[in-house]
């Protein structure tokens, strides 16, 4: 059986293109967007507002804020939780929780510094143990949900308690392990740094995918009788992403630049964005999250689903730890203790990810993260206790849940849930 177009969410965009195709006045088009959000389909749209009130916020109270030294600063400091966050938007979208990320990033972190300075492993042995550790977390977590019925909350608030005391075990009485300053791995997080003239390659290459892509897309849907975004709205969207990427690149390049690691983190959000939107497995992703049984029902495997889940996101969580160590150049018994579970799952969240289940995207943990590291670096800056970052972060996360609530329930009542 041949595979259908894949239908793209409508978006305030393709309601605008639609409306001036068809002769509409842009009042008309701007009324229905309104039209759109008014009924709860607010897509990324409060995050970004949000984030530009912090961003302005700070800046006003302190002109060091949007400077480009503390902006790459920024970047390289959000890359290891936004990794764990990749994962928990993962298993938010299946309607399950993970509330054992932190402990895992920690483990990997130990488990990584154990085995590559203790002993003596070559550095892509440490990593892939460490990484294949968290992937076999993720199936147990599965396997106690799917086959023995166990609340995802309970096992990994199990898993959050056993593999902290793992963590302890393995760094043993010293408490930490340093890694090598010269080690690749603390390289690659803390000194590696795109070259100028690669970093607007990368953004031309940018644009020039975002409109390869929108107008293979379009070219289907047209094809299969269905409307699609017009060539001049792709050419136009393509247009403002590298101006807008090619402006960031140069003033961040006024300071060191892009880091390696800052490049890996966003590859990792496209790749599983496209997984999520162009895949089988995405949409029976979201169709499992709207809906189990009835996924169940149109033949979709569960089980597999949910393996597949928190297989991915103990597997980014284990990355997560090992970029959080390779910023330290250490791991020790605070790995992955304190915030960094909470920030990890508050990301996933205040990005936009519903904590019901069957909305969210990729996108998510990369904003989730830039708003949650923007307040520690705001706050810092202004010399203001640890206290208020943790207020403020808690503020933020509240209300991204009502909002998403509200949404939900304004969804439903217009028919669009």
């Amino acid at each position: 059986m041949s595979e259908r177009p894949l239908a793209e969410p409508a978006a305030p965009l393709d309601l605008l293109d639609e409306r001036l195709r068809r002769g509409a006045g842009l009042r008309s088009a701007l009324t229905g967007i309104l039209e759109r959000i008014r009924s709860g389909d607010l897509g990324a749209l409060p995050i970004i507002v949000g984030l530009l009130v912090i961003w302005t916020v700070f800046q006003a109270l302190n002109p060091v804020f949007l400077s480009s030294t503390n902006l790459v600063n920024l970047l390289m400091e959000s890359v290891s939780v936004g990794v764990i966050a990749l994962g928990v938007v993962c298993v938010l979208l299946v309607g399950q929780i993970d509330l054992s990320v932190g402990s895992v990033s920690g483990l990997s972190a130990a488990l990584t510094a154990v085995t590559f300075v203790e002993a003596g492993w070559p550095l892509p042995a440490a990593m892939a143990a460490a990484i294949g550790a968290g992937a076999a977390i993720g199936w147990i977590y599965a396997q106690m949900v799917t086959r023995l019925g166990v609340p995802s909350f309970v096992a990994t608030l199990a898993g959050l308690l056993s593999f902290l005391g793992v963590q302890l075990w393995l760094l043993g009485d010293t408490g930490a392990v340093n890694l090598p300053y010269d080690s690749d791995l603390v390289h690659f997080a803390q000194l590696a740094f795109v070259p100028a003239w690669l970093s607007y390659v990368l953004v031309v290459l940018a644009a020039g995918w975002l409109f390869a892509t929108g107008y293979t897309l379009a070219r289907k849907r047209r094809a299969a009788g269905l409307s699609a975004r017009s060539t001049r709205l792709l050419v136009v969207r393509s247009a403002g992403l590298l101006a807008a990427l090619g402006f960031a690149v140069w003033y961040l390049n006024r300071a060191r630049g892009i880091g390696w690691m800052f490049v890996c983190f966003v590859g990792l959000v496209l790749a599983l964005n496209y997984a999520l939107t162009r895949t089988g497995w995405g949409r029976s992703v979201f169709a499992v999250g709207g809906n189990a049984e009835a996924a169940r029902r149109a033949g979709i495997n569960v089980r597999r689903i949910y393996t597949g889940a928190f297989v991915l996101c103990s597997s980014l969580a284990a990355l997560g730890g090992m970029l959080a160590a390779a910023r330290l150049a250490a791991a020790n018994q605070a790995s992955g203790a304190g915030d960094v579970n909470l920030n990890a799952i508050a990301a996933a969240v205040i990005g936009g990810t519903s904590l019901f289940g069957g909305r969210g995207s990729a996108f998510a943990a990369l904003l989730g993260i830039l708003v949650i590291q923007s307040i520690s670096s705001g706050l810092t800056l202004l010399d203001l206790d640890s206290s208020f970052r943790f207020i403020v972060t808690g503020l933020v996360l509240a209300l991204a849940v009502a909002l998403d609530s509200a949404a939900r329930r304004s969804r439903a009542s217009h028919g669009r849930a």
